[in-house]
């Protein structure tokens, strides 16, 4: 599903250059469940915008769902990000004021649907997150935790083959929490590969695959089960 080969991101140039990324070299099976896990400035939102198409690498390959990343244009990255790809972040940029189902069919505008299939499909996205008994609610009208779960039901609403989670339990509490790393469990195992960004030690050894960031760089690949853990090049 997702493959990166010696990628690298920099900005800026000469002294003011910046080394986001560095030689990032992994990939991720369909239906794999893994976590990408760091401290801040690991490079964990860097890896997470090139998987998503939200930005090209300086050098390397990025290859999503068997398409060259580097390669395909502004169209063509849209149409990826449309039809293959979900996105959860942990602000759960819900529009105000908007109803549950509205929110949630916003995310298939590009698509071409109509409206009424449109809402259709955002119906079954909010009953997919067990929100069914809260279409016609507005954000301010529901807790943290089902904010989130509408976040999920848009992301999901055009049954993408891939979900990136961008720090989708930073905002909640515990209890909250729990419940959409159940439910993103629940997507992975109908099929939908699941990639998590956090900083979260905890969450991210609850997971089958940690992928480990440091200073823009891959330091660890482990899976649970293994022993000794997988290794990678080890960097000071």
């Amino acid at each position: 599903m997702v493959s990166l080969s010696e990628v690298g991101r920099s900005y800026g140039k000469g002294p003011h250059r910046v080394d986001a990324l560095t030689d990032v070299t992994a990939s991720v099976a369909p239906g794999e469940l893994v976590a990408v896990v760091g401290p801040s400035g690991s490079g964990k939102s860097t890896l997470l915008n090139l998987i998503g198409t939200l930005d090209r690498p300086t050098c390397g390959q990025v290859v999503v769902d068997g398409q060259r990343v580097d390669r395909l244009d502004d169209r063509g990255l849209s149409a990826l990000r449309a039809h293959r790809i979900g996105f959860v972040f942990q602000q759960f940029h819900l529009s105000a004021g908007v109803r549950a189902v509205d929110n949630v069919a916003d995310g298939l505008l590009y698509t071409g649907m109509s409206r009424r299939r449109r809402r259709e499909r955002a119906e079954w996205a909010l009953q997919r997150v067990g929100l069914g008994s809260r279409l016609r609610h507005r954000p301010h009208e529901l807790s943290g935790g089902e904010r989130q779960r509408v976040a999920i039901a848009r992301a999901v609403v055009g049954d993408p083959a891939l979900l990136l989670a961008d720090e989708p339990t930073g905002a909640l509490d515990t209890q909250s929490g729990a419940l959409v790393v159940e439910l993103l469990r629940e997507l992975n195992a109908s099929g939908t590969t699941v990639v998590v960004i956090t900083h979260d030690t905890g969450l991210a050894a609850s997971l089958p695959r940690q992928l480990v960031m440091r200073d823009g760089r891959l330091v660890k690949d482990i899976r649970a089960g293994t022993t000794p853990d997988r290794p990678v090049q080890e960097h000071a």
